[in-house]
């Protein structure tokens, strides 16, 4: 597996593992409108596949963590954990002083993946995300990089 930015000629791999991955998937002008300057957007490829992306925005010095995504044939093989790694070291590399991000309370996966890459809840979002006729809390969560990079990830 190999991390490396993000391009336009990626969207409709990377529509096509939104679909699988989510309910309810961003669509393509909101993945058009990340390629800014102040958005980092990684690919990971496993050969010479697009196999998942990540998001990030870059906000008065704090990385925002708004899509991760491994296409759900790859999920287990280590692929989100690799991505996210890689933006926590980017983000700090850039002068960031915390990630945080925003993950829905039913996604256990992910919740235990943030967790042991040292991500601690600091709140919640009530009904932040659609889920059918209802919405879903969103619990929040930050990575401090200000004191360096955590030992996991250097």
């Amino acid at each position: 597996m190999t991390i490396r930015a993000l391009c336009h000629e990626d969207l409709p791999d990377v529509l096509g593992i939104e679909c699988q991955g989510y309910s309810f998937p961003w669509s393509e002008s909101i993945f058009r409108g990340c390629f800014r300057p102040d958005y980092r957007l990684w690919a990971l490829e496993s050969g010479h596949w697009l196999t998942g992306y990540a998001v990030v925005a870059y906000m008065a010095g704090e990385a925002h963590l708004l899509n991760l995504c491994v296409a759900p044939a790859k999920r287990g093989s280590g692929g989100g954990r690799r991505l996210l790694r890689h933006l926590i070291v980017e983000s700090a590399r850039d002068g960031m002083t915390q990630v945080l991000l925003e993950v829905r309370m039913s996604n256990q996966a992910a919740i235990d993946l943030y967790t042991s890459e040292g991500f601690d809840v600091i709140g919640r979002r009530p009904g932040y995300y659609p889920s059918g006729k209802e919405r879903e809390d969103a619990l929040v969560m930050a990575l401090p990089l200000e004191g360096g990079l955590p030992d996991s990830h250097q």
